[in-house]
C-alpha cells in the first residue's frame, strides 16, 4: 500500500476553519520507543458498548469513484448491559493505524513514534446493549479530512450517560477509512474547485441514508453489509423519535444543514465549523436558520459576532439557540487531539507553535472538564426534556466557556 505522506499529514488542516498546518514531522533528538496514549475514561453511569458496521447504498453511484455504490464505515457506541467478558474496542484498525503512522501521524511524529495500533477505547466491543428501555440517538460528522475516529471520546461520554452514538466516515473524503476486508481508502481529489460544496452535499446524503439504517436495524433487520452479527438489543435500544447530530469543522456545517433538509434530527450542535464557502457564498442554512435547538461552540475568534455566516445562521434562526466560546482553544480541541497531543509532546517534544496550532493554550483539562459539561447537557435538555442550568448563563466550574449569548 503506497502511502501519500503529504496528503494524510494534511488531513486535519483540510477542516473547514483550520488554520494552515504545516506538513513537517518535528524532530527529535533520540530514539524512542512507541508512545502509546489513553483516552479519558467516560464519566457516565454505563458501561460502554461498541460496534462497526459497513454500510452499501446500492441506489446511489459513489460520487467520488465511478462504477461503485457508495459505502460507508460507521460506529455505534451504547450503553451496554454489562461489559464483562468483552476485549476493549481498538481505537483504529490494523490498516488504519499503519497508514495514519506511515503517513506521520498527521505531521505530529515520524513513522514509528506513536503506537496507533496499540490503542484501545474504555467501550467494550460487541458487548450487549442495556435494551431496558429505548435510547436518543445522535450522530457525529468529523471534519473534513478527518475520520470519525477522532470523536471517539465524546460519543463514549454520551453513550455513558445513556445515549447511542453513531460516527460516521464519509468515505473518500475523510481518511484514512478501513473497510472489513482491509482494504483501506483514502481522499479522491482534495483541494479541487467546487469540492467543498460538493463533500457537504454527499455528507448530507450519507447522513439520511445512515439514519434510514438505523430504522432498519431498529426494526430487526440487520444492515450490516457482510451480515456480521450485532451486539444482542442494540436495535430495540434506538429511539429514533429524539434524534440529534452535532460535528466538527465540516461535520458542524454538517449537521447545520441536514437538520434544514430532514426533520428527522430533532438538536445539533456546530463544533468551530463555519457555515460559509467564501467571503459572499453562504450555505443556505446560514441564510434561512433553523426553527428547532442548535448551539454553535467555537474557539474566541469563532463566534456570531465576528463570522458574518455564524452572525447571519444566528439571525435567521427561531429556535432555541445558543454560542458560547471556548477561550484560548485550537480548532482541534474539540476532537481527540485535545487528549492525545499533551500525551506525545512529553515524550516526542512537538513544537510549541505545532501544538499551539492544533490545541490552541486552553487548559487540556479544562477543555474536556466543559466539552463534557455543555454538549451532554444540550442533548439532555432537547432530547430528554430534562432542563439544565449550565445553558442558562457562564458558569464557575468551566471560567474556560464564554457565553456569547
Amino acid at each position: 500500500m503506497r502511502i501519500n505522506r503529504a496528503l494524510v499529514t494534511a488531513g486535519l488542516a483540510l477542516a473547514l476553519t483550520a488554520g494552515t498546518v504545516t506538513s513537517a514531522a518535528p524532530t527529535s533528538p533520540t530514539a524512542h520507543e512507541a508512545v502509546r496514549f489513553e483516552l479519558p475514561e467516560p464519566t457516565g453511569p454505563h458501561p460502554v458498548g461498541s460496534t462497526e458496521l459497513h454500510l452499501v447504498d446500492r441506489d446511489r453511484p459513489d460520487p467520488w469513484v465511478a462504477g461503485r455504490d457508495r459505502e460507508l464505515m460507521v460506529s455505534v457506541w451504547y450503553p451496554a448491559h454489562s461489559a464483562h467478558g468483552y476485549p476493549r474496542q481498538p481505537y483504529l484498525r490494523p490498516g488504519a493505524a499503519r497508514y495514519l503512522d506511515e503517513s506521520g501521524s498527521y505531521g505530529l511524529a515520524r513513522p514509528g513514534e506513536v503506537d496507533w495500533a496499540g490503542v484501545v477505547t474504555g467501550a467494550a466491543s460487541g458487548a450487549p446493549a442495556d435494551d431496558r428501555g429505548r435510547r436518543p440517538v445522535v450522530l457525529y460528522s468529523p471534519g473534513g479530512g478527518s475520520v470519525r475516529t477522532l470523536g471517539t471520546s465524546m460519543a463514549m461520554e454520551l453513550a455513558s450517560r445513556g445515549y447511542v452514538v453513531v460516527t460516521m466516515d464519509h468515505t473518500y473524503e475523510t481518511y484514512p477509512v478501513e473497510f472489513p476486508d482491509g482494504r483501506v481508502e483514502t481522499a479522491k481529489d482534495p483541494g479541487t474547485p467546487g469540492r467543498t460544496k460538493k463533500a457537504v452535499d454527499v455528507r448530507i446524503r450519507d447522513t439520511r441514508f445512515v439514519l434510514d439504517q438505523l430504522a432498519a436495524l431498529r426494526d430487526g433487520r440487520n444492515p450490516d453489509a457482510e451480515g456480521r452479527r450485532l451486539p444482542r438489543g442494540l436495535g430495540r435500544a434506538l429511539d429514533l423519535g429524539q434524534i440529534g447530530m452535532y460535528g466538527h469543522s465540516a461535520g458542524g456545517l454538517t449537521a447545520a444543514e441536514t437538520m434544514r433538509m430532514d426533520r428527522r434530527i430533532d438538536a445539533g450542535i456546530n463544533l468551530d465549523g463555519t457555515l460559509q464557502n467564501s467571503d459572499t457564498d453562504f450555505f443556505p442554512v446560514a441564510r434561512e436558520g433553523l426553527d428547532r435547538p442548535f448551539m454553535l461552540m467555537g474557539k474566541e475568534n469563532q463566534t456570531h459576532l465576528n463570522k458574518p455566516s455564524w452572525q447571519s445562521f444566528w439571525d435567521h434562526s427561531t429556535g432555541w439557540k445558543r454560542d458560547l466560546s471556548l477561550e484560548g482553544a485550537g480548532h482541534f480541541s474539540y476532537t481527540d487531539t485535545q487528549s492525545f497531543v499533551p500525551v506525545l509532546d512529553e515524550t516526542l517534544d512537538i513544537p510549541a507553535q505545532r501544538r499551539e496550532e492544533y490545541i490552541g493554550t486552553v487548559d487540556p483539562e479544562g477543555s474536556l472538564a466543559a466539552q463534557r459539561a455543555y454538549i451532554p447537557a444540550f442533548f439532555e435538555q432537547h432530547l430528554r426534556g430534562r432542563p439544565q442550568e449550565l445553558l442558562d448563563g457562564p458558569s464557575l466550574a468551566h471560567p474556560e466557556v464564554r457565553f456569547i449569548q
